[in-house]
């Protein structure tokens, strides 16, 4: 749901019958002094993601007409939803009131600038729209003055273990969102704002592998994640109509554990017949393709050689993965590990079980990938683009890529 205009939701079709249990991430410290009154016009963007009992929001703050030194931002849920952990944000919950208070890096906002925090939560029988978004007890988006929360004791969300294996950073990020963000030491982090022309050039080239078909990629300078620039692939259904654009860098510096980072957007929701959006060429694997993409309408990896793939394509197995988000970005990270034969893979920061092969072969979730025990990749390239083999068209966005040696995060 998104508060700022009428209420929204973006249901996820299918239930992650273990991928959300309790398991909880760190907040961080609260910046002392947080004292600044927020000016009229302030906003707060309010975004969920929800599946039966279970959902994920993030927060996006923006000020008023005049700067903020520490922020508070609350807000009444009209459900019943309680929050579990939260992630660049130090947040408690009293009843329905949340109140959510910046950390030591981003309490500071000029005016018009904005930050950006996220909750998890679980919920009984309702998840209707949060209300009253107050920033340092200022009504928001025009909205009128809210009640004073009420008194029971709140309760303090004390996560175990932080969304990303990054450090904070030391100094307040940038309000005017840089692109790319949070690469840290990535060996590659491109947000395509160097792209100048319709096509891609440079660091990234198109390729069509197998086959060409009617599929294009292109940069598209109307639609970005962050910046003004995105890698564009129009992918048509059918056989043959594989197209990806690849990365030109050197990636040998990666060694045998590499993660990814990079967001994605997409108009139609992943079919029943398998598709690819993300390969990855496999040296120790007659040079096919490691490939991430779609079956049975959720995410899945799948192994080219084999045709193995991950989960299981069972019920339970389909269950433990996720759809993909149409008209929004969405944040994907994965862990590739080739001297053990690990996988492990985050959506807009959360682990996904039915995508996770943890070397103990389980039946519906990785029994089949370790029916090859030796599986011990050594990936050598990056493409993103569209490959169809039946049913299947989309138009897709890519941006803020980043491969690097340790987690990158959201």
């Amino acid at each position: 749901m998104r508060i700022v205009a009428p209420y929204r939701r973006a249901f996820l079709a299918v239930a992650m019958a273990t991928a959300l249990a309790a398991g909880t991430v760190a907040v961080l410290g609260v910046l002392p002094g947080s004292s600044a009154r927020a000016a009229a016009g302030c906003l707060v963007d309010y975004r969920a993601n929800e599946w039966p009992g279970g959902f994920t929001a993030t927060i996006h703050v923006t000020a008023g007409a005049t700067p903020v030194n520490g922020w508070t931002v609350t807000w009444t849920y009209g459900g019943d939803q309680r929050i579990t952990n939260a992630w660049n944000a130090q947040v408690t919950q009293a009843g329905a009131v949340v109140t959510a208070r910046n950390v030591a890096w981003n309490g500071t906002l000029p005016a018009g600038g904005s930050t950006e925090f996220g909750v998890q939560g679980t919920y009984a029988a309702s998840t209707a729209a949060p209300t009253g978004f107050t920033l340092n007890g200022e009504a928001c988006n025009d909205a009128g003055q809210t009640p004073p929360p009420v008194t029971t004791p709140p309760t303090t969300v004390t996560p175990t273990e932080p969304p990303t294996t990054t450090a904070p950073p030391t100094t307040p990020p940038s309000t005017t969102e840089p692109t790319p963000v949070g690469c840290g030491s990535a060996t590659l982090c491109d947000g395509f704002e160097n792209q100048s022309g319709t096509m891609p050039s440079g660091d990234w080239s198109v390729t069509y592998p197998d086959c060409q078909g009617t599929g294009t990629a292109s940069i598209d300078s109307s639609v970005a994640h962050q910046g003004s620039r995105s890698v564009r692939i129009d992918g048509a259904a059918g056989y043959c109509n594989h197209v990806f654009v690849r990365s030109n860098r050197d990636l040998g510096g990666l060694g045998a554990v590499r993660y990814g980072r990079f967001w994605l957007r997409h108009t139609t929701a992943l079919p029943t017949q398998h598709v690819t959006f993300v390969a990855m060429r496999d040296a120790n694997d007659g040079n096919r393709d490691l490939r991430m993409g779609g079956q049975n309408g959720a995410l899945q990896w799948n192994r080219a050689s084999d045709d193995a793939t991950l989960p299981e394509q069972s019920p339970t197995g389909v269950a433990l993965s996720l759809p993909l988000p149409v008209n929004r970005w969405t944040c994907v990270e994965f862990m590739v590990d080739g001297t053990q034969g690990r996988l492990q893979t985050w959506v807009d920061g959360m682990a996904v079980t039915g995508l996770t092969a943890d070397g103990t072969p389980t039946h519906d979730v990785d029994g089949q990938w370790y029916n090859r025990a030796t599986w011990r990749p050594n990936l050598t390239d990056l493409r993103l683009g569209w490959e169809s083999y039946g049913e299947g068209a989309d138009t897709l966005w890519f941006d803020d890529v980043a491969l690097g040696s340790t987690r990158i995060g959201c």
